[in-house]
């Protein structure tokens, strides 16, 4: 018995419904938001510790064994993300107490959150793949509430193209799903892959990886589907839009490395070539999308886009080295992109707006606030010692490495496109002087600049000391993505580890 590994699971949930049953007092809603996150990390870091001791943890849910139970499975990778998950919900929480308008909290802001952190924590855990698909439903169901709430305009259209494309991506899993039963006779992750290299004739099993690297890259927002996200994830309340950018995304990145690391490696050179392409395409178009923006959140949403394609490589070129840079870099992303949206959070309620044209001056007057803007943002342009210098030089080795020159030298563009981006941020919001009409707006609204809440900078404090960490300290990170490819590139692991004395 791993109570660890169920914990993760069980936490949320459990504050969800709790959360429920508070729904006439916002004040205890908050307080649980908090408290039930910060127990969400510590069990997080239990099961990273749990798993780096262990190798992996096995949960097979009732009496039955491998590959009859719903089973959760924990490696490093599970691991990782879980840990990740933790710190992106406590972060969102605390912010959330400043920045989530009361009605939004009385329809159900809370309970929704926890729900999503379940959604997400179960996806990594699931060792099975029609589980992997419930939890991913838990997922759509409570991200679309959330980006929902408010009832505006733009909310609302972001919402129709955030789930229509979602929900084809949902559709043509299952259809995969259906299709994976019927040919292997099995839905356990471990089984599958088992029972995938005894096949005769692997061409079903590739026709189907096509399916499953469709819906998955979807949800990732990969090239060329990608069009939902920028389209709505700067439409909601920003602590919103910053948990969705750092886990929602990196969900769809998972499974990709979860099934084309552990079931679909029969044909690497026809499916990792598709996901090689795949990369370089979303990495450009991404990237190209950011610079041609002048809002805020938009131009963050187009990087998530980018940055997905570097992750994307790491698969592609699945190769030990490029594993462990594409790991790597998911850490460091998820951390980054969050602690931007929370900064741009910040200067709206400063000054009132996402548009660059009516921002500026935020250095003079909240020198602190442009420095913690200024170590995410070019960490995430990959400037050193930022944690984002090593992600991408791992990976951009691997590229050289495996003599993919052609996408390494995208990758390196999209770098130098990705400062540019940063530093038309930096210009247009915190070096240039207020707008004059910015300046009358703020005599008329003086609470436009109530932004002093502890709770906006404790987050952004934390998640920015988050990155120096991880850039100053480089090499046991290195190794923790290390110790996870390792596992990820020999499959037959996983596969002991969940089947056991039920291999045939």
């Amino acid at each position: 018995m791993n109570p660890e590994l169920a914990l993760p699971i069980l936490i949320p949930l459990i504050s969800g419904a709790v959360s429920l049953a508070l729904w006439r007092s916002v004040r205890y809603q908050r307080i649980l938001g908090v408290l039930a996150t910060a127990l969400l990390l510590g069990a997080s870091v239990w099961l990273l510790r749990s798993t780096m001791e262990e190798g992996f943890l096995v949960l097979e849910m009732g009496s039955w064994p491998a590959p009859f139970s719903i089973v959760f499975v924990s490696d490093i990778l599970s691991a990782i993300m879980i840990v990740l998950t933790g710190i992106i919900g406590l972060a969102i929480a605390i912010y959330s107490l400043a920045s989530t308008p009361k009605g939004h909290e009385k329809f159900g802001y809370y309970p929704l959150m926890h729900l999503l952190l379940a959604g997400v924590a179960g996806s990594f855990l699931t060792g099975d793949l029609f589980n992997l698909f419930v939890w991913f439903e838990v997922m759509l169901l409570a991200s679309f509430a959330l980006l929902t709430l408010g009832g505006e305009r733009a909310q609302m259209e972001g919402a129709i193209k955030y789930v229509t494309l979602n929900l084809f991506s949902s559709a043509m899993f299952l259809s995969a799903v259906g299709l994976l039963y019927g040919t292997v006779g099995t839905l356990n992750m471990a089984d599958i892959a088992q029972k995938v290299a005894t096949l005769e004739d692997p061409g079903m099993i590739t026709v189907i990886s096509m399916m499953f690297m469709v819906s998955f890259g979807i949800k990732a927002a990969a090239f060329p589907l990608f069009f939902w996200l920028p389209a709505s994830y700067h439409t909601p309340q920003v602590a919103v839009s910053a948990l969705f950018a750092g886990l929602l995304t990196k969900v769809g990145v998972y499974a990709l490395y979860r099934v084309f690391t552990l079931i679909f490696t029969q044909d690497v050179e026809y499916t990792h070539t598709i996901l090689l392409w795949a990369a370089a395409l979303t990495m450009l178009t991404g990237v190209l999308g950011a610079a041609a923006q002048f809002e805020f959140r938009r131009i963050l949403s187009f990087h998530i886009v980018s940055q997905i394609g570097y992750m994307i490589l790491g698969l592609a070129l699945f190769t030990p080295l490029a594993i462990i840079g594409g790991v790597f870099y998911i850490m460091h992303h998820i951390i980054v992109k969050t602690n931007l949206f929370l900064v741009s959070g910040i200067v709206y309620r400063l000054q009132g707006s996402y548009e660059l044209k009516d921002l500026g001056g935020i250095y003079k007057e909240k020198p602190m606030l442009a420095l913690l803007f200024l170590i995410p943002a070019l960490s995430l342009a990959g400037i050193p010692p930022l944690s984002g210098f090593f992600a991408k030089f791992v990976v951009i080795r691997a590229g050289l490495e495996a003599e993919a020159y052609v996408v390494t030298g995208i990758a390196l563009l999209v770098g130098l496109l990705t400062l540019y981006s940063m530093i038309k941020i930096w210009a247009e919001v915190f070096w240039k002087k207020t707008p004059e009409h910015v300046k009358s707006m703020s005599l008329l609204k003086g609470d436009v600049k109530k932004s002093h809440n502890w709770a906006y900078y404790i987050p952004v404090v934390g998640l920015a000391a988050c990155t120096l960490f991880i850039g100053l300290n480089g090499q046991p990170i290195y190794e923790l993505a290390e110790m996870a490819a390792d596992q990820l590139m020999n499959p037959e692991l996983y596969i002991e580890a969940v089947l056991g004395g039920a291999q045939q």
